[in-house]
């Protein structure tokens, strides 16, 4: 794509929105980034964007947006918003900051997505390269925004690509090496106009593969695909229940990788230092990926055994009079629930609500009955979640995180766990996951 001299409209000024414009002013077009959000949110934007004399306009969306030859947009921008609505009426072309970022990259694309695991998986991605010697980069919806460092990426060097469904809804031909699908399951439901809407960005990942490319696909997963439209990609399962040809899966505790009828890895489950069946799956994914990468079978061992997680992912905090403090913030839907929950054996109080996207609460009712002695509700969720758990299980409506905590102390007993895990989004109580998160440890180390 030559975009020199061109006119183009970057929707969103934070993080991907502002490096996008930086990236457009590089190679030569005209960037104006429009944001509604007001002034003073958007300190460090206006800064960036002042010292790179590119023109913005905060706090609206002027009819100078439609003055350009395209559009990028940020993941924040819903496609259903009124701005988008009137640049598709006039014609104009967008363009994802992700999608139009990968047009500039030389190296190899290993993009990862679905509802859970993504986090983890393109962290251990990362590691598992990196562990290996090879010149890898972190980006997408972790690390770098993907357009600040798209130039830097040299062709034998690796993109580790975390990919939001956000980031797939204008995808015109966006073309990983290697893209997976850890699993689907309903999320956001509050943006999508339906589950099978959301599933379809998803699916769109693989959609411009070819011969030369690889899709890993989840065997197990009821809502992702054992057939795929696109015939021409190579395609690589992983299962934790079925062995298969071109497959990753779990023979009792091994994991086998099998390609072209042949065993190209295998290893013990239990080198893994992240814990449960589905950091298994998600290491499955990340073993592949590194194969293909051409990492070695030793360097993949050494890399797995060394890797202890992502902040905010079950992430152990500290143990206080035999009760362990868990941090799962990112948990932001109901299958991270699940998962935080069967990861642990020993009794629960639960840190549940925030922006509810939809959730279902049927669906870990059991788990919860189960596992949890009691939960405290928080957020804008809190009396969804009191109204409904409210006849089987303890619940309690709690202000802030610092109001469980302190409750916590008093009730928890040695043997418990109290786990943050809120199975919602945090934008009601706090600017994002990782900042919920932040609160929690800071407050339980305070004890």
């Amino acid at each position: 794509m030559n975009i020199k001299d061109k006119k183009v409209t970057i929707l969103g000024a934070v993080r991907s929105g502002t490096s996008a414009a930086l990236l457009v002013q590089k190679l030569g077009g005209i960037p104006f980034v429009s944001d509604m959000a007001p002034e003073e949110k958007l300190i460090d934007e206006k800064i960036r964007l002042r010292e790179a004399n590119i023109q913005y306009e905060f706090g609206q969306h002027s009819d100078k947006v439609f003055d350009c030859d395209f559009i990028i947009t940020s993941p924040g921008v819903p496609t259903n918003s009124p701005v988008i609505q009137k640049a598709l009426e006039k014609g104009i072309e967008i363009y994802s900051e992700l999608e139009f970022a990968s047009y500039f990259c030389k190296g190899k694309i290993i993009a990862i997505t679905g509802s859970n695991g993504k986090t983890t998986t393109t962290s251990l991605v990362h590691h598992l390269l990196n562990s290996a010697g090879k010149k890898v980069y972190l980006a997408g919806n972790i690390g770098f925004a993907f357009s600040n460092i798209c130039l830097d990426v040299k062709a034998d060097e690796c993109v580790a690509l975390e990919v939001s469904s956000f980031q797939l809804d204008w995808n015109k031909k966006f073309k990983p090496f290697v893209s997976a699908i850890t699993n689907i399951t309903p999320d956001h439901l509050d943006r999508y106009p339906s589950f099978e809407a959301y599933r379809n960005a998803k699916l769109s990942i693989y959609k411009y593969q070819d011969e030369n490319d690889y899709v890993i696909l989840n065997y197990d997963d009821k809502f992702s695909p054992n057939e795929i439209d696109n015939h021409n990609v190579n395609m690589i399962y992983f299962s934790l229940e079925r062995s298969m040809n071109n497959s990753i899966y779990l023979d009792g505790d091994n994991i086998i990788f099998k390609k072209d009828g042949k065993i190209e890895f295998s290893c013990d489950k239990n080198i893994l230092q992240i814990k449960g069946l589905h950091n298994v799956a998600n290491a499955m994914v990340a073993i592949v990926a590194a194969k293909l990468t051409g990492c070695s079978n030793d360097d993949i061992i050494k890399g797995l055994s060394s890797f202890d997680g992502v902040e905010h992912r079950l992430e152990f905090v500290r143990e206080i009079n035999g009760v362990e403090y868990i941090n799962d913030s990112k948990s932001t839907n109901i299958d991270s629930l699940y998962y935080a929950l069967k990861s642990f054996d020993k009794p629960i109080f639960l840190i549940l609500g925030g922006i509810d996207k939809g959730n279902d609460y049927n669906i870990v009712k059991d788990l919860i009955l189960e596992k949890v002695k009691k939960i405290y509700a928080i957020g804008q969720s809190a009396d969804k979640i009191f109204s409904f758990f409210r006849q089987d299980i303890k619940v309690e409506i709690k202000k802030d995180l610092k109001e469980c905590i302190d409750s916590a102390i008093s009730e928890a007993r040695e043997g418990d766990i109290v786990l943050l895990s809120p199975a919602c989004a945090s934008m009601d109580m706090f600017k994002n996951y990782e900042e919920r998160g932040k609160v929690f440890k800071e407050i339980v180390n305070s004890l």
